[in-house]
C-alpha cells in the first residue's frame, strides 16, 4: 500500500508488550533479529501497494481490498480518488456512481455501500476526519481489524501488525509464529518481533510472502532468510544473496 502523496510521519514507537507469560518460538532471539535484519537490507524503506493520497483514501482503499488485488483497487480508485478524496465528496458522489468507479473490484455492490456509509459515519461523528484509534476505525463500515491497523501503521505512524493472507500463511508456514486465527497470530508476532524492527515488519512479511514466500510454491532459492527458516516445506538451505532490492520490485512504478 503506497501513499502518492500523504505527508510521510516519523513511526511511532513501538507499543508496550503486554505484560504476561513471553511466546514460546522455534527461533531464539538471535534468529528473529537476524531475519528482520536481513529483511531491513533486502527493503530499507518497505512500502505497500495500495495508492492513497491522505488517510481517508487510504481508510477506502483497504477497505476495497478485501478478495481483491491492490492492483485491481489501484486501476479502480484512480480515478475514483481524483473526484473524491475526501468523506464529503464521496457523499456528495453518492452510491450509484461510487459502484460504477469500483464494479470492477470483487463485491463492489456491498463494499460502495461500505464506501458511503463509512464517509457519512466520518462527517457526522468525526467531523470529516479520519479516527487515529482502533477502536474507533473499527466502528466504520466495512473497516475491521486489519484495515484499522494498516491505517494506524500508515497514516499515523503507529506500529502495528496488520496480518493478511500473506502473513497469516507465513507465520504458520516458517512457524514463525503460528495461530489459528489472524488474530492469535497477530498477537504472537507483537510478543516476538525485536522491537526496532516492528514498525516495518508487517511489510516486510507481507512483501515477502508476494515475492518470495509465495503460497503455491515457496521460492526458497530466492530467499534470504532459507538457513533460518524452520518451515519443513523448504527445499533450500542456502540463502539469496542479500542485496537491496530495486524498489519497481516492491512496489507501484512511478
Amino acid at each position: 500500500m503506497d501513499s502518492v502523496k500523504t505527508r510521510k510521519k516519523a513511526p511511532a514507537a513501538a507499543p508496550r508488550r503486554k505484560a504476561s507469560a513471553p511466546v514460546k518460538s522455534l527461533y531464539s532471539q538471535a534468529e528473529l533479529k537476524e531475519i528482520f535484519r536481513r529483511f531491513s537490507i533486502q527493503r530499507p524503506k518497505p512500502k505497500g501497494e495500495l495508492e492513497h493520497v491522505n488517510p481517508f483514501t487510504l481508510v477506502v482503499a483497504v477497505a476495497l481490498s478485501a478478495q481483491a488485488t491492490d492492483a485491481g483497487v489501484n486501476k479502480a480508485t484512480r480515478a475514483l480518488f481524483k473526484v473524491a478524496d475526501t468523506p464529503e465528496k464521496m457523499l456528495d458522489l453518492g452510491e450509484e456512481k461510487v459502484r460504477e468507479y469500483i464494479r470492477t473490484i470483487g463485491l463492489y455492490r456491498n463494499k460502495a455501500k461500505n464506501v458511503i456509509a463509512l464517509s457519512r459515519m466520518l462527517v457526522e461523528r468525526f467531523g470529516g476526519e479520519v479516527p487515529r484509534t482502533r477502536e474507533e476505525l473499527v466502528m466504520l463500515p466495512g473497516v475491521g481489524r486489519k484495515t484499522a491497523n494498516v491505517v494506524l501503521s500508515m497514516a499515523f505512524g503507529q506500529a502495528t501488525m496488520a496480518v493478511d493472507t500473506h502473513i497469516f500463511r507465513i507465520a504458520n508456514r516458517i512457524r514463525l509464529a503460528p495461530g489459528k486465527t489472524p488474530d492469535e497470530v497477530e498477537d504472537r508476532l507483537m510478543r516476538i518481533i525485536p522491537d526496532e524492527y516492528l514498525y516495518h515488519a508487517h511489510h516486510w512479511l507481507i512483501l515477502h510472502g508476494r515475492y518470495c514466500c509465495k503460497a503455491r510454491r515457496p521460492e526458497c532459492e530466492h530467499c534470504v532468510i532459507a538457513d533460518l527458516c524452520k518451515s519443513p516445506e523448504k527445499t533450500s538451505d542456502v540463502p539469496a544473496p542479500l542485496v537491496e532490492l530495486p524498489p519497481q520490485l516492491f512496489g507501484p512504478t512511478p
